[in-house]
């Protein structure tokens, strides 16, 4: 597991400043002006920092990015990073900040001097988001990162800010865990375990079995992992932290490993869709900051884990299951796996939970990243008060979202001659026709979202909060819908 770095928030000390080992970084707003631990360094580095802010390289240095000055003169550190960054900064230049300060911090430690920044609390977010480093599988002598310490001058405030900070920082590192683990390791008895484990933190865990699974007449679920040695499983994440009001629903695909069944992928890219389960990675994680930070609301996480491959038993072209619901569902492309994981998934929250509000999750298809590639997730929804909220959330954390269109026309595509649907309506507009399949597992009283995040969950390149591989995306988004909307005073 990937823990974030350690953060001290501690009161600033000028005179300290000249021994501070490791690296060293102070803030410099955009028109140049120093708070007094700037001033204190450029005094100690005669006056470099003031050279460097009056130069033409300043100017090109964009809001929360800065310049490094190797082994600087009057100081034991063995860099300087000076940031430029506003002392009242947006959230996002402020967490623009803390990454530049984790690419500069590497292995080392650092000390940081913000001064009286009233974002703090974002530029923690950032510097631990950051540093995240998947190395769980990689041999040899592993070199453990010291901590950062921030200097500010309430770090009290500071420290409960950073405490928030870290809970979200916990839940997206276990989401990215999830995400970054190959399937032979993240099994889909491996993942429950694993969530078992949050017990220990205050959430409510309860597992399905098979067995469990076949008498509630989840056989849509079943179907996909029939072909699999992997038992399928649904694992219940209760977090009780409001009052009696029905919870909030959040539901994930966690098909730990896609072969496409019978309707085989093709090699290339395979290796890619240990990701498969992202949807399931992201609740799982927003259960994880929910626990840790002790939020005033009743969410409950339901993930549907299986495993999809080609077998003699497995699930068929052309077969025909019952989904929990009761309604028949004619298979014709056993690639289309997410949404029969879901639906049974979905139609048990609602029919055991009665829940406020219900969101699903899943890296569901190829077509919203031809859609919208990488930068934003499918919002779907047949709710514009719940859907303007999570938009809301999701822009406040710069989580790309992108509402898309649901109709009957789209629906009409998923009629079957012989089930009462089909799970694929085609090669036009499938991310659509997708979610119109989950539609028909929504009550109509039930205010839902569809997340289609095939283009977030897991990238090929570095974004500004991680590395390439997996992001996390969504977590601090429902995090933040949670706190705005359904946290109680």
């Amino acid at each position: 597991m990937t823990n974030p770095i350690a953060i001290d928030f501690v009161e600033t000390d000028l005179d300290a400043l000249a021994g501070a080992e490791g690296m060293l970084a102070i803030l410099v707003t955009p028109d140049g002006k120093l708070d007094p631990a700037g001033r204190r360094v450029n005094r100690l580095t005669k006056q470099a920092v003031a050279r460097l802010v009056e130069s033409e390289r300043w100017e090109k240095v964009k809001a929360g990015e800065g310049f490094t000055m190797g082994f600087p003169a009057g100081l034991a550190a063995k860099a300087l990073l000076v940031v430029k960054l506003d002392r009242r900064p947006s959230v996002e230049d402020a967490r623009r900040a803390g990454a530049s300060l984790a690419k500069f911090k590497g292995k080392g430690a650092l000390t940081v001097c913000v001064g009286a920044l009233n974002k703090v609390g974002d530029l923690t977010l950032g510097l631990a988001l950051r540093g995240y480093e998947f190395t769980d599988h990689k041999t040899g002598d592993k070199e453990a990162s010291d901590g950062a310490t921030i200097l500010c001058s309430k770090p009290e405030e500071a420290a409960e800010a950073g405490k928030t900070a870290m809970a979200v920082a916990e839940g997206v590192f276990f989401t990215r865990d999830l995400v970054n683990e190959p399937a032979n390791v993240l099994t889909t008895q491996e993942f429950a375990d694993r969530l078992e484990a949050m017990k220990k933190i205050g959430l409510k865990v309860e597992v399905l079995d098979e067995p469990a699974l076949e008498k509630l007449g989840m056989h849509s679920l079943l179907g996909v992992g029939v072909g699999s040695e992997s038992p399928s499983k649904v694992v219940v994440m209760e977090w009780n932290g409001g009052g009696d009001e029905a919870p909030l629903a959040l539901v994930g695909k966690g098909v730990v490993f896609d072969t496409g069944g019978i309707s085989l992928k093709p090699a290339g890219g395979m290796e890619d869709m240990t990701m498969d389960m992202g949807g399931a990675g992201v609740v799982s994680g927003v259960m994880k900051t929910l626990a840790l930070r002790g939020a005033k609301a009743n969410v409950v996480g339901l993930v549907g884990l299986v495993e999809n491959m080609p077998d003699g038993r497995a699930q068929r072209p052309g077969d025909v299951v019952k989904s929990m619901k009761g309604d028949t569902i004619e298979v014709i492309n056993t690639d289309a796996e997410g949404r029969l994981v879901l639906c049974d998934v979905m139609w048990y929250a609602q029919e055991r939970f009665k829940p406020t509000g219900m969101i699903d999750l899943a890296t569901l298809t190829g077509a919203i990243i031809i859609g919208l590639g990488h930068e934003n997730a499918g919002v779907f929804s047949n709710n514009d008060a719940i859907c303007g909220a999570f938009l809301k959330a999701a822009e406040a954390e710069s989580e790309g979202a992108w509402r898309m269109p649901l109709g009957k026309a789209y629906d009409d595509m998923l009629k079957s001659r012989i089930a009462d649907m089909k799970n694929v309506g085609g090669r036009a507009a499938g991310s659509i026709t997708a979610a119109q399949f989950l539609q028909r597992f929504v009550k109509e009283e039930t205010p839902w979202i569809h997340l289609d995040i095939a283009g977030t969950a897991s990238v090929k390149s570095d974004t500004m909060l991680a590395p390439k591989g997996a992001t996390g995306w969504g977590v601090m988004a429902l995090d933040r819908l949670v706190r705005d909307g359904y946290e109680v005073a």
